[in-house]
């Protein structure tokens, strides 16, 4: 295998997976998208029930701006370095990542009750856990559902953005269902793609720590979305 060109996620090419090195590479990815959860878990409740993220907020403009880009700001440097970065480097970028996307999230803490978060949260949990072993275990392609899902959410962005203006609560009601069907396909459509391309590197090299780090934003960032359309149709409101 060529170092020099470590193999990327979203590569279409299919790769049969061999088992053990598939387990272990997709046993390591989904740790580190539980350090991140737990990370962003613990610094959006520690924001919000201390009063900085309304501090944040509340000191200027600009803050509510930089709090809700940063994250998009540590994905693209993410994927654009993915050859550039060192393993630790983009290790340090993941962890940041997951707390700057905590403190964005700390808002979630003051719209809603604990108990709605706590409930959608096991419900977010299970749903994952069950597409993520259906992905992982079965021999069916998911590729294309994978491009027609890309497309999906194309369009639930899109209609975000209108509905942004026109806050209609019908509206609403459908965007939020049709993303927990979208991010609930995607879990198992990334389950399965890792998995292949943990049949293709090598365990234990710095290019596999950094194809890890990068699944694992992948997954991470499927929980979080899932979680917060999940909560937008089941959350109840402080």
């Amino acid at each position: 295998m060529n170092t020099n060109q470590p193999p990327r996620i979203f590569d279409k090419t299919f790769v049969p997976a061999d088992g053990a090195l598939a387990k272990n590479f997709v046993a390591n990815v989904f740790s580190w998208m539980v350090v991140g959860l737990l990370i962003t878990a613990f610094i959006a409740w520690y924001a919000a029930s201390t009063g900085l993220y309304m501090q944040i907020v509340g000191s200027g403009g600009i803050m509510r701006w930089v709090i809700l880009l940063s994250p998009f700001a540590f994905i693209i440097a993410m994927n654009a370095g993915l050859q550039k970065y060192s393993a630790t480097t983009l290790t340090m970028l993941f962890l940041a990542f997951s707390g700057v996307m905590g403190l964005s999230l700390s808002s979630v803490f003051l719209m809603y009750s604990m108990g709605s978060i706590t409930q959608v949260f096991v419900i977010t949990a299970g749903t994952f856990g069950v597409m993520a072993f259906a992905g992982y275990t079965t021999s069916i392609d998911l590729s294309k559902m994978g491009s027609l899902l890309f497309m999906a959410l194309i369009g639930v962005i899109i209609a975000s953005i209108v509905n942004w203006f026109m806050q209609s609560s019908m509206m609403d009601f459908i965007i939020s269902v049709g993303g927990v069907l979208i991010f609930t396909g995607l879990v198992a459509y990334d389950t399965q793609r890792i998995k292949r391309i943990g049949a293709g590197v090598e365990y234990g090299t710095a290019g596999a720590t950094k194809l890890a780090i990068l699944a694992a934003v992948s997954l991470y960032l499927n929980f979080v979305n899932l979680f917060l359309f999940l909560l937008r149709l089941l959350g109840g409101r402080d």
